[in-house]
């Protein structure tokens, strides 16, 4: 499914069947350039605070925040340096959110943010958001956000993709009905990919009818640096919306 963008070039370092496109990791290293004393000083004072506890399922993820209880849980999916992740928690200061991304220099850059802003509502996963989604009880999630993930450009290296069959399947069980699925990428041939899994999962609906409904970014979005780079390399990013679906007697699990 074209939507008529221009090829993309590679850009970051970081199977038509559910066996094929079974999770083998969908990111690449885990640590860069060396953090600076006050990043490092930040997980080991504030990440402890923040981090969630996987040993076991988490039952409530409403009492993740303490004494705040959020009308609303929702998830951000590697979230790099957390800008977008730290805009949102600011603005709907009444929702909690959850962030997963496995890069110690993106945890280290949103702690910083967390800590400078004074932000409550947020709780971080540094690892395989995979993880945190098998610990999450069902219909507890209102959002999910994946914003400009690796898009593993080579064939070989596509079945790590984070939207495969497998994960869509994942997420539609802690999404409650009528959650949003929000995706962003400037890379064609990533965004065709993935609507072809959500059009084939029954779990999920696409409402776009025209080009703008997935040109266009999403209300009050704050941007991200992957999404400048791309318009300034000259890729136009599009923003994909896709609809948990009502399914009655949907089993829980």
């Amino acid at each position: 499914m074209n939507l008529d963008r221009a090829s993309s070039p590679d850009r970051k370092t970081s199977a038509a069947t559910a066996r094929q496109e079974a999770p083998s990791g969908s990111y690449g290293r885990r640590r860069g350039r060396k953090l600076r004393p006050r990043q490092a000083d930040l997980l080991v004072s504030l990440l402890p605070k923040v981090q969630l506890d996987l040993s076991q399922r988490i039952e409530d993820p409403g009492a993740l925040f303490g004494s705040f209880i959020p009308s609303e849980i929702r998830l951000e999916i590697g979230f790099g340096g957390g800008e977008h992740l730290i805009s949102e928690a600011l603005r709907q200061p009444h929702i909690g959110f959850l962030g997963c991304e496995p890069f110690v220099n993106g945890i280290a850059k949103a702690l910083a943010g967390i800590a400078a802003n004074d932000v409550a509502n947020i709780r971080l996963h540094p690892g395989d958001a995979r993880q945190l989604i098998a610990a999450l009880p069902a219909r507890s999630i209102g959002r999910v956000d994946l914003l400009f993930p690796d898009p593993w450009l080579k064939r070989r290296q596509r079945k790590r993709r984070f939207l495969s069959d497998a994960t869509l399947s994942a997420l539609a069980q802690i999404m409650h009905e009528g959650a949003e699925l929000r995706f962003a990428t400037d890379i064609d041939d990533y965004a065709d990919w993935t609507l072809s899994r959500v059009l084939r999962c029954r779990e999920f609906a696409w409402n776009a009818e025209t080009a703008g409904d997935w040109l266009k970014p999403w209300d009050a979005w704050p941007g991200t640096r992957y999404e400048a780079r791309a318009i300034r390399e000259g890729r136009r990013p599009v923003y994909l919306t896709f609809i948990r679906r009502w399914m009655e007697n949907r089993p829980l699990r």
